[in-house]
């Protein structure tokens, strides 16, 4: 740059430069404070997190669980009546119905949020042959009944799936027990195949006590009722250890 000419002219010069200066200065200021920003509130809601409304992503798939193997989502064998189900989560409602002293209607989102939460490792043994050892996370059945309130004269739980699949079960093995309504397997979201929303884990039963796509539960005065397979002559008990054709 040319010496300057007089006073005046440095003084014009000098303040041009200065407010170059002020201008880079403020803009630095703005880049840093704006990083700052998304790397803080980054951290604050990052990926499975509820701050900040983030969705919450699926859980990686565990194979052991204190010490036990624990055998893959995908060891399962489809044998649905109808096929996987794909069940449209925004218009699901699961119902808890009959010999109640009030329906109730819930939601997905109600089910988890409305009730405790629990974790099991259980086999299920299917009469084809094959078994799968899975952790299990969900809520109570007895908690969802009790709910509703049961009527004097109930004796006896039927479950219906989406696809129409139906099984029953003596009232007092679900109230007796911690049998799960499960949402949950080895860590991550049910898969459709494998019966999401929910599939319930029949512990001590064959596998097709095992229903899945639960959407009904209802509560009934008879015991003699016979569900999809029991119909064709597979036995209404189920029990592990027993001929699942004989009742």
């Amino acid at each position: 740059m040319p010496p300057c000419i007089d006073l005046l002219e440095c003084g014009i010069i000098s303040l041009v430069m200065d407010s170059k200066t002020i201008a880079i200065i403020v803009i630095a200021a703005i880049i840093v404070a704006t990083s700052a920003f998304f790397l803080f509130s980054g951290q604050g809601s990052r990926p499975g997190s509820e701050a900040g409304g983030a969705t919450a992503l699926s859980g990686i798939e565990v194979r052991s669980y204190e010490g036990k193997d624990l055998s893959s989502v995908n060891d399962f064998r489809e044998n649905s009546i109808r096929g996987p189900q794909y069940v449209n989560i925004s218009d699901y409602r699961l119902m808890v119905t009959g010999l109640t002293n009030k329906t109730d209607s819930y939601t997905y989102s109600d089910v988890l949020n409305m009730y405790p939460h629990y974790t099991k490792v259980v086999t299920l043994f299917c009469v084809e042959g094959w078994e799968v050892t899975i952790l299990w996370e969900g809520v109570l059945v007895r908690d969802l009944i009790g709910s509703a309130g049961i009527d004097p004269s109930a004796d006896t739980v039927i479950f219906t799936a989406h696809d129409g699949y139906t099984t029953s079960f003596p009232l007092n093995y679900l109230m007796n027990n911690n049998i799960l309504l499960a949402y949950r397997m080895n860590n991550i979201t049910l898969p459709a195949e494998r019966g999401y929303p929910f599939q319930l884990v029949a512990e001590d039963k064959w596998g097709y006590k095992w229903i899945k796509w639960i959407e009904k539960i209802e509560l009934s005065d008879d015991p003699n009722y016979r569900g999809y397979w029991e119909q064709r002559g597979y036995s209404n008990s189920a029990e592990l250890g027993k001929n699942f054709f004989s009742n």
